[in-house]
């Protein structure tokens, strides 16, 4: 794989980075947060008027035609800015399901929308069983005369107390032999928010960015809101949490980055016994250390973007929980910061401490590292065993 950037995407970088500098500095971010902002419109307008929404999504749906790596691109210049708008639960995740699952009528009628920013979707799909997984499911969609009707529960949903839709995960009635596709695995329906027997609690996150658990109690929907055809729902659904994955952490890479070059200067500025404390070896040993985790985890950030590009769909899904198993280990460096800024890095006013919040929050979305951990060790386990 080739990890040089074009012009095309360092420009789309840079742009992301301009935006962060100028317009969501910490003061700015912490007055949104303060206020208890979940989505600030002007900044949603920004990321839709620079094409941020649309850069992976097709150019016949009004997207920029881009791949995964514009999304890891973006993710990780919002992630240094720790930027609470959630770009990775409706411009990643829900997109790129929806994007996966969707007949090409139902793309037509909804992406357009999506890449421009004036309608959000938000993947409904965690539930207190799955442990951010796509399966099990409990929700369930039973037959009913020209469509279905929703009962269940989702939690942590990304972005789902600003999303006009949601894209719902559900089980449907088997109609056939268990060998056949329908029935076997969930199915997506797209869901507006405001449709009767929905329900939606704002809750918010450690690091200032909010999520909502979701009710669907008697929601009737008709058959049109079914995404794609059977036996589709599930890989689609893999999909979406494939580049949420590799967005969220991206971000982690991004705030590790940033966390590193907060703590350098200040090691430089902060004196005692009349020398700047960043000359005492023992720290520079730590600096080296967290320098070397950042190199670990952007490494394996690229090894799953590779794998994307060149790998089987069982070595990407592997790959994939490697990767956040080991990204997610991110506290370890932005705890090191906090540790290396003594007593100021504990105080909600000054800035290295909000990192190692967001990555607390990152281990806990589409599965925790232990989790992941232990897919991988279940993979390695089976292909010893047809060995």
């Amino acid at each position: 794989m080739n990890f040089n950037l074009t012009s095309e995407q360092q420009m789309l970088q840079d742009s992301v980075a301009r935006f962060v500098e100028k317009d969501y500095d910490f003061e700015a971010r912490t007055a949104l947060v303060k206020a208890g902002s979940r989505c600030d419109a002007r900044h949603w307008n920004t990321f839709a008027n620079n094409g941020w929404l649309a850069a992976a999504l097709p150019e016949e749906q009004g997207g920029l035609g881009g791949t995964l790596l514009d999304t890891v691109l973006i993710a990780g210049q919002l992630g240094r800015g720790l930027v609470i708008e959630p770009y990775l639960g409706c411009a990643v995740a829900a997109a790129q399901t929806l994007l996966a699952a969707a007949t090409p009528a139902q793309r037509d009628a909804l992406l357009p929308a999506l890449a421009e920013g004036s309608r959000k979707f938000a993947l409904a799909y965690s539930e207190a069983g799955s442990r951010g997984l796509p399966t099990p499911v409990s929700t369930h969609a039973d037959a009913a005369p020209g469509g279905y009707v929703l009962n269940g529960v989702k939690t942590l949903v990304l972005g789902g107390t600003e999303a006009d839709s949601f894209i719902v995960s559900a089980m449907t009635p088997i109609a056939q032999p268990a060998s056949a596709h329908d029935g076997g695995e969930p199915r997506l329906f797209v869901v507006a928010a405001d449709a009767p027997g929905v329900t939606r609690r704002a809750l918010p996150l450690h690091d200032g960015t909010w999520a909502a658990e979701v009710t669907f109690d008697g929601v009737e929907v008709k058959a049109d809101a079914l995404l794609g055809e059977p036996g589709t729902g599930l890989a689609a659904l893999r999909q979406g949490l494939l580049h949420g994955t590799a967005a969220l952490c991206a971000e982690l890479v991004g705030a590790m980055e940033k966390t590193i070059e907060i703590t350098s200067e200040y090691l430089k500025v902060r004196q005692q016994f009349g020398v700047p404390i960043g000359s005492f070896q023992a720290l520079q040993h730590r600096m080296a250390d967290m320098a070397a985790e950042m190199e670990v985890a952007r490494s394996m950030l690229y090894a799953l973007l590779a794998a994307v590009e060149t790998g089987t769909p069982e070595a990407v899904q592997r790959t994939m929980s490697q990767a956040k198993s080991l990204i997610a280990r991110g506290q370890y460096v932005c705890g090191q910061g906090i540790q290396l800024h003594g007593g100021i890095g504990m105080t909600e006013e000054y800035t290295v401490g909000h990192y190692f919040k967001r990555a607390v929050v990152a281990d806990a979305l589409f599965g925790n590292a232990d989790l992941h951990e232990a897919l991988v060790a279940q993979a390695l386990q089976r292909s010893l065993t047809t060995e």
